[in-house]
């Protein structure tokens, strides 16, 4: 019993003697983007199965998302209407 007293009170003196090895770690800020989100609003429509099976198997392969293509498709259908006026 003495023994683990002993080795017990030289583990306390050793602990206040040397000072903790313990890692610095440097907290960075995330970066926000300086993107100015538009207001949104909600569109609902009804589309082909073949046609949203397109858009779908589209965006897997070029990973963008249903509202990207939606987004890029009515800009480009507008733009294009708009250039014929």
């Amino acid at each position: 019993m003495t023994d683990y007293k002993d080795k017990l009170g030289g583990l306390a003196d050793k602990l206040k003697k040397e000072t903790p090895k313990i890692p610095i770690q440097e907290v960075h800020p995330v970066r926000q983007n300086a993107t100015v989100k538009e207001d949104a609003g909600q569109l609902n429509v009804w589309i082909p199965k073949a046609l949203l099976k397109r858009m779908k198997s589209y965006g897997v392969e070029y990973d963008h998302s249903l509202k990207e293509i939606s987004i890029d498709a009515l800009n480009f259908f507008l733009d294009a209407k708009l250039k014929k006026s």
